[in-house]
């Protein structure tokens, strides 16, 4: 019964009788997203999954400190990685935005849904979701491979630095086919309330790598030195287990199983997952796509230009991390209240999250300003690469409050079933404002132009996306 409905329309299936209540039950939440207090829940959500994004920043943070005691070379080739792996990183964020939406509507609606029935809708979801993500993710990985020559002089790196970007990116392409169910399982739990769980998951599987680049890297015992090879292959290794443990999570939460699935059946499925998925991932590609045009800017400077930037956008992903969590739990939160009709609370979620993001980022600006030296010391003892960074610590940080608001307007946009107006607000705020501005800046002052330019094209878009919000929630409040 459950294919023949999949094939006509899903949204007709969540239609049946049964306690809406129960479903919560079943899945252990310990959040209700429907009735709940809007800013506790969106606190206790948060928090969790705050950890578990940590715990993917520090392998960036661990893998970035670690390559840059190997010298400013390797941690220039660390850095022409990173739009690209971001790129790869994107799709799967974009396809689990999709999941998360759409699980997450349906069960706002499912207040009148057959317990058995449901269950059943939910884990064809998500084992689509995670054919769908591997299959994905393994043919873009196979073709970037290929091409991986050819790719990165593209964006501008120079002959020395090839043999190191091959060195790590070909272990990477590997390792991140192991991250595919880890971050859509993530999402699909997310889409139920349930952050806790997978969120501890990421942070052991963080730690674990931290633990492991520098023996990686520099040696240990039997272990020969790796050099940045290892730190791929120590992220190889922790994505691995976070695998293993997040197949035994879903298993648990009774999110997936062995069920029957025709081709017909996948693809109905694929296509609601793609509904939003697809924009979604195409919205977060393009940031990286923005990133390596910047970096290929300050490639006709110097190796410590790009260093410093490949530096600095990690730790912009730290900066952002109570903005990322909360934009992680805002998608949901808001899905399900829309889709049981509760529009002031999904409009409530939304205006706070983003006067949240002015302050916490305004506190978080003074901090990282204010210790802009030492930190960049901290990462390089190259004086050309700390001072770019403490230039760019200095500029680019006092506008993640505005970015913040641009970044959970888009999401939000995905929960009003509308991403292609996400796609088309990102599209325009990189393409139309920050790449222009950054061309403009590099002409007039350098890399300090660059980096200023990108601050003042947050502000600009920040401020056009609070008056959107307001424009989107009042005309569907109407």
């Amino acid at each position: 019964m459950g294919i023949i409905v999949l094939k006509k329309d899903l949204s007709t299936y969540f239609q049946l009788q049964s306690s809406y209540y129960s479903f919560l039950a079943k899945y252990s939440l310990k959040q209700d997203l429907l009735n709940a207090p809007v800013r506790d829940v969106l606190t206790k959500m948060s928090i969790p999954t705050s950890l578990g994004i940590l715990s993917l920043l520090l392998f960036n943070i661990a893998d970035t400190y670690f390559v840059s005691l190997l010298g400013t070379t390797q941690l220039a080739a660390l850095s022409f990685t990173f739009p690209i792996t971001f790129i790869i990183t994107s799709i799967l964020i974009g396809l689990g935005g999709g999941l998360s939406a759409s699980l997450a509507r349906l069960i706002g609606r499912a207040k009148h849904e057959n317990q058995q029935s449901l269950t059943g809708v939910v884990q064809h979801y998500v084992a689509n979701a995670l054919i769908l993500g591997f299959v994905v993710t393994a043919i873009i990985c196979t073709i970037a491979y290929i091409f991986t020559i050819p790719l990165f002089t593209l964006l501008g790196a120079k002959s020395e630095l090839l043999p190191f970007i091959e060195q790590y990116i070909s272990v990477w392409y590997i390792a991140v086919l192991f991250l595919v169910i880890p971050m859509l399982g993530n999402n699909a739990l997310r889409a139920t309330g349930n952050t806790k769980s997978p969120s501890l998951v990421m942070a052991v599987a963080g730690l674990i790598n931290v633990i492991l680049d520098p023996i990686f890297i520099f040696g240990l015992g039997p272990i020969p030195a790796y050099g940045i090879q290892g730190a791929a292959i120590a992220t190889l290794i922790a994505w691995a287990l976070s695998l293993c443990a997040s197949l035994v999570l879903l298993h648990r939460s009774q999110l997936i199983a062995r069920v029957a699935m025709s081709w017909q059946q996948s693809v109905v499925v694929w296509r609601r997952i793609l509904k939003i998925g697809r924009p979604a991932a195409i919205s977060q590609m393009i940031n990286p796509l923005a990133s390596a045009v910047i970096m290929s800017m300050l490639a006709s400077y110097e190796s410590a230009a790009v260093a410093a930037y490949g530096v600095g956008l990690r730790i912009e992903s730290l900066m952002l991390l109570a903005i990322m969590a909360l934009s992680s739990s805002l998608t949901p939160f808001m899905a399900q209240n829309l889709g049981a009709g509760k529009e002031e609370r999904a409009k409530s979620a939304l205006l706070g999250s983003a006067h949240f993001s002015l302050v916490c980022q305004l506190v978080c600006y003074v901090v990282v300003a204010t210790l802009a030296r030492p930190i960049a010391s901290f990462f390089s003892d190259d004086q050309a690469v700390i001072e770019y960074l403490v230039t760019f610590l200095r500029l680019v940080p006092f506008a993640y409050g505005a970015l913040g608001i641009v970044i959970l307007f888009a999401n939000s946009l995905n929960a009003y079933n509308h991403p292609k107006s996400s796609l088309a607000l990102n599209f325009a705020r990189l393409f139309l404002i920050l790449l222009p501005m950054t061309w403009l800046g590099s002409v007039l002052l350098g890399a300090t132009g660059i980096f200023a330019a990108i601050a003042i094209a947050n502000i600009l878009m920040g401020g056009a996306s609070y008056i959107l919000a307001h424009k989107v929630v009042d005309a569907r409040g109407q």
